[in-house]
């Protein structure tokens, strides 16, 4: 059984374990907490739960942003951000939605479900759609954006912009 479970700033080495399997950059998802010795990344975690109450621009460029995970059977598998609201840089190469599996959980269908669940969070925060960018280059994050009811819109000389409607 899979569920969605927000970040907290009491999330523990379960969670820790799976963010050192993902790797810190792939495919232009980037894991910042790949790497950190366990009290860095519980600094971290107060950091990115911060992102997700702020109001409005930070610094005049980063936007509020809530992290998930992805349980399944009681276990984290993976990971992904909604950006409640884009600018202009985040419609080129961002989006509102990011994600992520850990390696040895891939290719059986959870980043599809992952996504389907971050859509409906997408929801909650009041928008009708949100955009998802893929690098040219995987099929598979193409795949999973596209099997969720996903449109190519546009594309860069880097990736694909997909636009998927958050209400089903």
């Amino acid at each position: 059984m899979a569920e969605l479970r927000r970040l907290s700033i009491a999330d523990g080495m379960d969670i820790y374990r799976m963010l050192q399997e993902i790797p810190k950059e792939e495919n232009g998802l980037i894991n910042k907490a790949n790497g950190l010795s366990y009290e860095e990344y519980k600094e971290w975690l107060k950091g990115k739960y911060a992102e997700s109450e702020q109001k409005g621009l930070v610094d005049g460029w980063k936007v509020p942003s809530t992290t998930y995970w992805l349980y399944v059977d009681g276990r984290p598998i993976g990971f992904g951000s909604v950006r409640h609201f884009l600018t202009d840089a985040l419609r080129e190469a961002g989006g509102n939605i990011g994600y992520g599996i850990a390696p040895s959980y891939r290719g059986k269908g959870y980043g599809k479900e992952l996504l389907r669940l971050l859509l409906k969070e997408a929801g909650r925060f009041g928008m009708d759609k949100a955009l998802v960018t893929v690098h040219l280059d995987n099929a598979a994050s193409k795949a999973v954006a596209l099997a969720n009811g996903g449109l190519i819109t546009g594309q860069t000389e880097e990736r694909f912009l997909i636009w998927i409607d958050t209400v089903s």
